[in-house]
């Protein structure tokens, strides 16, 4: 699809951005496909962003004097996997679902097992697709893109434990429910975006039983997985909720998707926090969030994330891009790392002043 630059004094709303645009910042101010409002120009004024790179409109002027001064270039299409087509065909129906939920109707398992088993089959092949979840959610949808990636992450973790496919995929489905019970939490506080008020917070809390209301009858769904929905947010030093369970009256189950709740959310953009990096996350998890999560679960979690074979592209938070060299045992998430612009090679386990951003899966 074409695009062209297009100077910010002249440039209209409902325009669309046919790139990620940065002002000295990690991540983007303004993404890809974002349609122009007055909000935007407020912010390209702010980072004194003379000239924007958007789509060219079908329908616009064959020539015109304004044209005369628009530079014109060819913009790659990122090519769309049947992952990604599944993962949005998903996004979209779990939206349609939250919304029965919502006004009362029962879960439908037959149809979240279809929706979700291309998916789950997908990163069960291939863990890879683990790394790219982060990048498919948005602040304002994050609820539903949690729900998936939740699941497929316990799914995958369950399998990295040794539980055979059927369990994986109980699991992953368990996970993606876990969160179903927030569609009986009152969109009002479910959507705020100030601080939630003690009243406002405790009933966000109930959301694992209102969770549990909904499947514990559904015959397709193991009874562990219902426990684990239920205790998906109970911690093991008994600092989690809805009852304060602790040691071994917390459902090993209920682990999985508890860590995978923690990682997804702590790697993805949300109105009031910018995404971490994976790697950064399973550190904290490990380190800050010990007693909380089974060691065991945690460790699949860090085997997962950082077994990445010898020559895997990654970019830094320093934003330079390099390729691992070695894998050190006893840091996993730290190793060398051969820089691509310079081939110097640095240990990330010596140099702890940044850490591995992402995983290159895709270059375009």
């Amino acid at each position: 699809m074409e695009a062209t630059y297009i100077n910010v004094s002249e440039l209209r709303l409902g325009r669309v951005v046919a790139e990620d645009i940065f002002a000295n910042t990690q991540y983007p101010i303004i993404f890809r496909n974002t349609k122009v409002s007055h909000e935007h120009l407020h912010i390209f004024n702010a980072f004194n962003i003379s000239n924007v790179l958007v789509f060219k409109e079908a329908s616009a002027p064959a020539s015109s004097e304004k044209e005369k001064n628009e530079v014109t270039v060819e913009v790659p299409i990122p090519e769309v996997t049947p992952f990604e087509r599944h993962y949005e065909d998903a996004i979209a129906q779990v939206k349609k679902e939250f919304t029965n939920w919502q006004a009362g109707a029962k879960i439908d398992i037959t149809k979240v097992r279809g929706m979700m088993l291309p998916l789950i089959e997908g990163v069960l092949e291939d863990r890879s697709y683990i790394f790219d979840l982060n990048s498919y959610s948005n602040p304002r949808d994050y609820l539903y893109h949690h729900c998936i990636a939740t699941g497929l992450i316990s799914g995958v973790i369950t399998q990295k434990l040794g539980y055979e496919r059927g369990i994986a995929i109980q699991m992953a489905l368990a996970g993606m429910l876990a969160d179903c019970g927030m569609a009986k939490i009152p969109i009002r506080i479910r959507d705020k975006k100030t601080t939630l008020t003690q009243d406002e917070f405790l009933e966000i809390r109930k959301h694992p039983i209102y969770s549990y209301q909904m499947v514990k009858d559904l015959t397709a769904l193991k009874s562990d997985m219902k426990v684990a929905i239920f205790q998906h947010h109970e911690r093991l030093d008994g600092s989690g909720y809805p009852k304060g369970d602790r040691g071994s009256n917390v459902s090993f189950y209920s682990q999985i998707i508890a860590v995978a709740d923690v990682f997804h959310a702590m790697t993805s953009e949300r109105l009031y926090r910018t995404k971490q990096s994976p790697f950064k996350v399973i550190e904290m998890i490990k380190e800050s969030e010990f007693g909380k999560f089974d060691i065991k679960v945690v460790q699949a979690l860090i085997d997962i994330v950082a077994d990445l074979p010898i020559g895997t592209k990654v970019e830094l938070s320093n934003l330079e891009q390099g390729e691992v060299m070695f894998i050190n045992q006893y840091a996993p998430t730290r190793p060398l790392i051969k820089l691509l612009n310079t081939g110097e090679i640095i240990d990330l386990a010596t140099i702890r002043s940044f850490h591995i951003a992402r995983v290159i899966t895709k270059e375009y």
